[in-house]
């Protein structure tokens, strides 16, 4: 079909100007048409955006640890608070925390920085080891000390949807201090995760 059996078009002083209403039609229906080509890509690109799983800001961990002293047996319990982030996804997560625990007569503060590599079991089960400096105060009888130590762990997050909002986790760990008397320390904590967007 041709513009002329629809109708003429004529251009005057730099204007264009048509007449016949076939023609008129055409150029509504481009123009329909053209509207809902773009609604469609902008639908479709806003319901792709939405599948798209969202990385947390940062994870909080709260929950219990207990540690026992390889040299002597003795043991110490306490509550265990940490931050997650991951600068490098796949690759790198950052988690820093504080543990106080205590024993008789005894009061420690732990606290750490740990480098983990992770690796995702599934969805919903993450894996991570890790490897970090860690600045131990300790209480005991009146006395106060302090050292430096290594920590290595063991990390896995259960994440009961695909979200990862809420989870929990276990955190197996060891400990050597650098102090005098270089203790040894075996660990572990576990409880609950929540994610910041």
């Amino acid at each position: 079909m041709s513009i002329k059996q629809l109708g003429t078009m004529t251009v005057e002083r730099g204007k264009i100007r048509l007449e016949g209403t076939d023609l008129q039609m055409l150029l509504r229906w481009n123009r329909a048409a053209v509207s809902l080509a773009i609604a469609l890509v902008a639908v479709g690109v806003h319901a792709r955006a939405q599948t798209v799983e969202k990385e947390p800001a940062a994870v909080v961990e709260l929950g219990a640890a207990g540690n026992w002293n390889i040299k002597d047996a003795s043991a110490s319990f306490g509550p265990d608070v940490a931050v997650e982030v991951t600068p490098i996804k796949n690759w790198l997560e950052l988690e820093a925390g504080v543990t106080p625990l205590f024993a008789r007569h005894s009061t420690e503060w732990d606290t750490d920085l740990l480098f983990k590599k992770p690796w995702d079991f599934s969805p919903k089960v993450e894996f991570m080891a890790g490897l970090g400096p860690e600045w131990v105060h300790t209480h005991t009888n009146g006395i106060s000390s302090n050292s430096i130590a290594g920590e290595a762990i063991l990390d896995f997050m259960f994440w009961p949807s695909r979200k990862h909002r809420f989870g929990w986790y276990l955190e197996p760990g060891y400990d050597y201090s650098f102090g005098a008397g270089h203790e040894q320390s075996a660990g572990i904590s576990g409880g609950l995760l929540i994610a910041i967007p």
